[in-house]
């Protein structure tokens, strides 16, 4: 089952789901390690390059995620949730695509300030904006920190939401987003 239907995501959706929580870890984890390294390590240049094209990889396969989310069936919530509890779980979703496109515009800002492009994955340039703002680079940083830790504060939220169901409540939540569900459940 490639689709969504109204029961269970699809491998589709699935699969850009785990894709993205990898790359936002690997990136967050990324991030954290080359701040503290210094002129003479060997990765000094390395890892912003790779932070700088994962970021924009990421950027893609989001907006490939919110197209896919638009375009199909979201399963309906499960009947054990409460209506408190689904539109908690629909606000946590919305911050966290929301901080997700802070950071990573925020990062293009930051890589861009001083007017060069970003090589991707050393393929192609993505060009600068034609104008620069007053102390771009430092704004946009503490922006991008910023909605890093929150995102990573949002994602531990949804993560505890998810054992919450899987383990408390014993309910099919979890199991949705791991592998697409043949029976009905409501």
């Amino acid at each position: 089952m490639w689709h969504n239907n109204d029961q269970s995501y699809g491998w589709i959706a699935i699969g850009l789901h785990w894709l993205s929580a990898g790359l936002v870890l690997g990136l967050f984890a990324l991030g954290l390690w080359m701040v503290d390294l210094n002129y003479y390590s060997n990765w000094y240049k390395t890892a912003p390059h790779w932070h700088k094209s994962l970021g924009l990889a990421l950027l893609l396969l989001t907006l490939l995620r919110l197209l896919w989310r638009w375009l199909q069936t979201k399963p309906v919530p499960l009947a054990a949730h409460s209506a408190l509890e689904a539109r908690i779980g629909r606000l946590v979703h919305r911050v966290i695509y929301l901080l997700m496109l802070l950071i990573m515009c925020s990062g293009y800002l930051i890589s861009t300030a001083d007017g060069r492009g970003i090589a991707v994955f050393n393929l192609f340039e993505l060009p600068a904006l034609p104008w620069q703002i007053p102390n771009q680079e430092d704004w946009a940083g503490e922006l991008h920190a910023l909605a890093a830790w929150s995102l990573m504060a949002m994602v531990g939220l949804h993560l505890v939401g998810a054992l919450k169901h899987q383990f408390i409540d014993r309910d099919l939540t979890l199991k949705r987003i791991l592998t697409p569900i043949k029976e009905n459940y409501r």
